[in-house]
């Protein structure tokens, strides 16, 4: 008897359907899978012959033959086992298999037939609506994530006896239900931290409120102790919330990753990567054999935090270069390509010099001459050209650690930075793959960045007693324009100008000795 099922494979963030077809004829025992399966689907054979004996089912003794379609399409991961179950069952008439071909059926078994969580869930499911699916069985953990989805009955289980005996009739599933919207809304903006704990700093968090609002890369310059990653932790508390589209595609990346919880149904507040610095080339950017999302995608709509960053591999910051303009990643193999968001905020923290006390107000540098130029070399410069704001973390006295004045709320700042992003909205209204001033061509810099005589002569100057490259003048008037927006101004004035100037330290000749 020949019986199919449906699964789904995921590619990138997106899911593509899978027919399980099962016949099972009479001769010797043989098992076989077909249709490009990797080890982990072949051994599924030996899981499910276990799962079915364990609940009083029999696996065949008979010639079965598996096929998954489309057959050019390799089949990754053992999520397929319950639909490859199931179809088992029906094709041995155990179960009814009248309604199997409106139902899209996933799950990992275990031996004794309880279910495992399987990956990219919301994916599967989005994909199981558009094909006019009518319900989506998969295991409990995955249920709430699944749900999200409207006009998709979602159910979860967790025992392979579930399964049969909803398709018998004896029992009814429960369906799982989730309110996207309210999901969503509840969620908002709900942070563990807020720049109100920080004390003192205010122009650290001045400048983080800058980059927030223009979505600049920015790296933090400071001797040990001094605050860097404290400051950059609370920086997605002052971003603008997520819209229910960002979150969306934030969650999809997660759920393909396998990092949502069972509790979780959405991502619903911008996400904060902080990989060590010991991390692959592959880890960070996505790939491998069975392509997985890096940290840059894990950190898509929010920020990835690099500490201590001279301390990377080269190569591994070498290779964020191209996601940091594109904004997407792409995996590619001999006979398929992936692609994986990654617009993110990079920031960055570093020591000034390896002992980190140059330039520090009371304890002295003790490294050899041109060690701190050494240590600042590790960081090439076709990346130090992608981060706009250079802001050097000086420590905290004692009366500021010790004063009980409350500082600003994260949701104060906030308020402001959403004002200047709807500034920028308004004014790339007809581009809507530009959202921030950080986004601007070179072209775009000379068109709507323009600055008064005035302005002219402060940032010649500027650059000829600082000793700026001739790379900051460019970074300079895409902060410069930030914080006129930040201010309500329509120009750019001397004053913002001015702030600007002072966020290019690493430009400055001599900044190394």
């Amino acid at each position: 008897m020949l019986v199919k099922t449906f699964g789904s494979a995921v590619y990138g963030i997106e899911a593509i359907t899978i027919t399980v077809e099962v016949n099972i004829s009479g001769g010797n025992i043989y098992y076989a899978i077909v249709g490009l399966p990797d080890n982990a689907v072949r051994e599924s054979l030996q899981r499910i012959e276990s799962a079915l004996s364990t609940n009083s089912f029999r696996m065949p003794r008979q010639r079965i033959i598996v096929n998954m379609a489309p057959a050019d399409i390799k089949k990754e991961g053992s999520s397929y086992d319950l639909t490859i179950a199931t179809a088992i069952l029906a094709a041995s008439n155990q179960i009814n298999a009248e309604e199997l071909d409106k139902y899209l059926i996933m799950g990992e078994l275990s031996l004794d037939g309880s279910l495992q969580p399987i990956k990219g869930a919301l994916s599967i499911s989005i994909q199981a609506r558009k094909d006019g699916f009518k319900g989506f069985i998969l295991p409990k953990q995955n249920a709430r994530e699944a749900a999200i989805v409207n006009d998709l009955e979602v159910y979860g289980v967790e025992n392979i006896t579930e399964v049969a005996g909803f398709f018998n009739g004896d029992i009814q599933l429960t369906r799982e239900v989730v309110n996207t919207r309210e999901e969503f809304y509840n969620s908002l903006c709900n942070y563990d931290s807020d720049f109100s704990e920080v004390k003192g700093q205010e122009n650290i968090k001045r400048a983080l409120e800058i980059a927030a609002a223009g979505g600049h890369n920015a790296i933090l310059i400071g001797p040990p102790g001094a605050g860097k990653t404290m400051l950059a932790r609370r920086l997605p508390s002052i971003l603008p919330p997520l819209s229910l589209y960002e979150s969306l595609e934030t969650t999809k990346i997660h759920s393909v990753a396998g990092k949502l919880s069972a509790a979780d149904a959405l991502v619903t507040i911008r996400p904060f990567r902080s990989p060590h610095h010991t991390i692959s080339d592959v880890a960070l950017v996505g790939g491998g054999g069975n392509p997985q999302p890096g940290e840059i995608s894990l950190a898509h709509n929010g920020v990835l935090f690099l500490d201590e960053l001279p301390e990377f591999k080269r190569s591994a910051l070498e290779v964020m270069r191209q996601p940091l303009e594109e904004r997407k990643v792409t995996i590619s193999r001999a006979k398929f390509s992936v692609d994986y968001p990654s617009s993110f905020m990079l920031v960055a923290s570093m020591n000034p010099c390896p002992c980190g006390y140059y330039n520090h107000p009371e304890k002295e540098c003790i490294c050899p001459p041109g060690m701190v130029q050494k240590y600042l070399s590790k960081i090439s410069g076709p990346l130090l050209d992608r981060i706009d704001l250079h802001v050097e973390v000086t420590p905290v006295n004692f009366n500021e650690l010790a004063s009980d004045r409350l500082a600003e709320k994260s949701e104060h700042i906030r308020e402001r930075v959403i004002k200047a992003r709807e500034v920028q909205i308004a004014r790339f209204g007809n581009r809507p793959d530009l959202h921030a001033n950080a986004q601007m061509s070179p072209q775009m810099v000379r068109d709507l960045c323009k600055i008064t005589a005035a302005g002219q002569t402060l940032l010649k100057k500027a650059m000829e007693k600082l000793g700026l490259s001739a790379r900051a003048y460019d970074r300079i008037l895409k902060v410069s324009r930030t914080i006129a927006d930040l201010a309500g101004s329509e120009d750019i004035q001397t004053e913002h100008l001015a702030e600007a100037i002072q966020f290019r330290s690493l430009d400055r000749e001599g900044w190394a000795g």
